[in-house]
């Protein structure tokens, strides 16, 4: 019997993608239809710490994995892969797959204390497009962007590290150990931007400070935060997203490890390869990123008009190099001094919020 086109496809796939893509067109299909039966979206939120972490660690243990897989979704590599992949590790994989794993446990950590684990827990925002566009779009909204594209960008998230697989070096070079340093520092920031964000949260809900702050979070919240309704200080007065900022700058420094890197790759895995497509995945995150933080914004300022839009002149969204700029413009303007009393001053009027 002639075989399937899907079939014919598949086999067409470089032997190092065949296992990713595979496992990537899984959980696409089980994201969809766990989101039909139960009625909820966020089944790919649920499985965005874990994710690009599974593929990571598929690159960099690839002599680990057998030839066939052992169990249903088991890794394995197809025996016309190159000889040389699968008989050394690469070193500089296997620490960008200790990174992302640090990566992966901050991040799980800081879904796990919201609750976004909870499988009755929908991210508020898909509720509110719900409201905003008729079913059957959402539906397709569902099913095109939800469920397939975001896997398909946690799928590519992983590709650098293929690269890097590839590139087979011997040691590690200087370019791996500054841009290592630089994705801890990435990744602590992010820490501390998480942890400011979740304690102002927990003061405005509860008007309490909380016990055993992180450090780097135990700001003295007062009344007149928690009625501005969102957080401007630490970190927050810097940068109106400096999570999410972070979040973009170690994809950034993971793609570049192997760009960077004195090697060249010497192995051909995936066709022919220009020396910027690792960039790829994180210029797809940071579109992500941007048009999702547009979105929440305009949430934001619907919520806090006055005050938001106030924020929004004083505070770069991602770049907190940018803010000293931002301050200097309005002071030429004349209107610094009225702006960031309503940004950061202790004296301000509740503003009432929307519905």
């Amino acid at each position: 019997m002639a075989p399937l086109p899907f079939n014919h496809l598949y086999r067409g796939i470089p032997p190092t993608l065949r296992w990713p893509v595979k496992f990537c067109l899984y959980n696409t299909a089980a994201a969809y239809i766990l989101s039909i039966i139960t009625g909820n979206v966020s089944q790919v939120d649920r499985v965005w710490t874990f994710l690009p972490t599974i593929y990571t660690a598929y690159y960099a243990l690839l002599p680990l994995w057998p030839n066939r897989p052992s169990l249903f979704f088991f890794p394995y590599v197809p025996e016309t892969v190159h000889p040389e992949l699968v008989q050394s590790y690469s070193p500089r994989a296997l620490l960008m797959f200790g990174l992302v794993f640090i990566w992966m446990c901050r991040l799980s950590y800081n879904t796990w204390r919201r609750g976004l684990f909870n499988p009755n827990d929908e991210d508020y925002r898909w509720a509110i497009l719900r409201q905003k566009i008729p079913p059957w779009l959402f539906q397709v909204t569902n099913l095109t962007f939800i469920a397939f594209i975001q896997n398909v960008i946690l799928f590519l998230l992983g590709l650098p590290t293929q690269v890097a697989a590839i590139q087979q070096p011997t040691k590690l070079s200087t370019s791996d150990y500054v841009l290592a340093a630089l994705a801890l520092v990435d990744i602590a920031t992010e820490f501390v931007a998480d942890n400011q964000q979740y304690s102002f949260q927990t003061y405005k809900r509860t008007g309490v400070h909380a016990q055993n702050e992180w450090p780097g979070a135990r700001i003295k919240w007062t009344p007149a935060d928690a009625k501005r309704g969102f957080v401007t200080r630490g970190l927050w007065a810097w940068s109106r997203h400096p999570n999410f900022f972070c979040e973009q700058s170690f994809w950034i420094i993971i793609n570049l490890f192997p760009l960077l890197a004195p090697e060249s790759p010497k192995l051909t895995a995936s066709g022919n390869m220009t020396s910027l497509w690792p960039l790829l995945p994180s210029l797809v995150l940071c579109s992500l990123f941007f048009s999702s933080t547009l979105f929440t914004e305009s949430i934001s300022l619907s919520k806090y008009p006055e005050a938001y839009k106030a924020y929004r002149k004083r505070v770069s969204m991602f770049v907190p190099f940018l803010t000293p700029v931002w301050g200097l413009l309005l002071q030429l303007q004349g209107k610094k001094e009225e702006v960031d009393r309503v940004v950061y001053g202790q004296d301000i009027v509740p503003e009432k919020k929307t519905q």
